[in-house]
């Protein structure tokens, strides 16, 4: 198609326009490109700041937890007054009144010298672990007077009282009407364990 003079000249103007829209529309396109990529560039890094700060969050809450499980530990065993050193006064004490309430006919005791077990690394400094060999000798009515025995020492606290060995043998004395004769002797092996905290010595 061919145009006349008079109309080229009526178009132009229309053209220009439309060549000028065109390129503005063009830069918007790419401007419009250019700011959405920014935006899901941000997007993206927003997104990977919000899972550090999910997963910072993450490890301070389990780090809470087990401070609040070792915390409930710590204060069980200072309730069981297993930390620091062995404290043999009340180990006697404890025996005694156990001797008195149960009326055990016969119990003899020994404890040998503290020896250190091991040492568990720990903050701010190591924990040592103690034993102190208990040798129990008791004569017995029956054998729930052992077991009683155990159950006794074990609540009275002062250690953490660690059974290795019992040895339950008949007297062979028969059993008379005018006094209570124990037909049982029991030996017993107990370690008694207690933990040091060296931070807490220092």
């Amino acid at each position: 198609m061919r145009f006349t003079q008079d109309e080229a000249k009526r178009l132009a103007f229309p053209v220009l326009i439309a060549a000028v829209l065109a390129g503005a529309g063009a830069f918007l396109l790419e401007r419009a490109g250019g700011a959405l990529a920014a935006a899901g560039r941000e997007l993206a890094a927003a997104q990977a700041e919000r899972r550090q700060h999910a997963d910072r969050l993450s490890r301070i809450a389990e780090e809470e937890r087990e401070v609040r499980q070792k915390v409930d530990i710590y204060r069980r065993l200072r309730e069981l007054h297993v930390l620091g050193e062995e404290q043999r006064l009340e180990w006697a004490d404890a025996i005694a009144r156990i001797r008195q309430e149960r009326e055990l006919l016969d119990l003899r005791y020994r404890v040998e010298r503290q020896q250190k077990l091991f040492s568990a690394a720990g903050k701010p400094a190591d924990v040592d672990f103690y034993a102190s060999r208990m040798s129990v000798d008791l004569a017995l009515l029956h054998e729930e007077d052992l077991l009683r025995f155990l159950s006794d020492l074990r609540d009275s606290g002062n250690a953490f009282y660690s059974v290795r060995r019992c040895t339950v043998e008949r007297t062979g004395q028969a059993a008379t009407g005018v006094s209570i004769v124990p037909r049982l002797r029991a030996a017993c092996e107990i370690d008694l364990i207690t933990i040091v905290d060296r931070a807490a010595k220092q």
